[in-house]
């Protein structure tokens, strides 16, 4: 039996957990992060490379090193964070930029199946791009 296929996926929930314990000004090591938000330490440190990345957060490195939030969590969206760690996700395959549709091809592009998810898709990302990070961690 197959897994459920999940919108927030597992990353996507961790690295919220990372930006609640640093959103109040704290500096943390991976490992204080780990164990204060039950993130396992190998996920974490993917996930802080990808958040480094991105520029949501800074590490600093040496013996008084840590990670510290970079940004406004007011400011960054639900669908910045899915987008920063590549876990963009569509409510069906023919959405994807990459998808080839033979259906389509053959009719000229006209496919009310496709149109509707096309609707759904934009009404589940504006829903993304509506709650900040900070609204998603502390409500409103």
């Amino acid at each position: 039996k197959e897994g459920a296929k999940l919108i927030i996926t597992r990353e996507i929930d961790y690295a919220l957990r990372i930006f609640r314990v640093l959103a109040h000004g704290n500096k943390l090591t991976a490992t204080e992060i780990s164990e204060q938000e039950f993130v396992p330490l190998q996920f974490a440190y993917r996930i802080l490379k990808k958040l480094e990345k991105s520029d949501f957060i800074r590490i600093i490195r040496g013996a008084k090193g840590g990670v510290v939030l970079n940004v406004d969590l007011h400011e960054v969206s639900l669908f910045n964070l899915m987008a920063a760690l590549d876990e963009r996700r569509y409510v069906n395959a023919c959405l994807q930029p990459e998808f080839h549709c033979g259906w389509r091809e053959k009719h000229d592009g006209a496919c009310n199946f496709h149109d509707q998810l096309g609707v759904l898709q934009e009404t589940l990302d504006a829903e993304f791009k509506k709650r900040s990070l900070h609204q998603m961690l502390f409500g409103a």
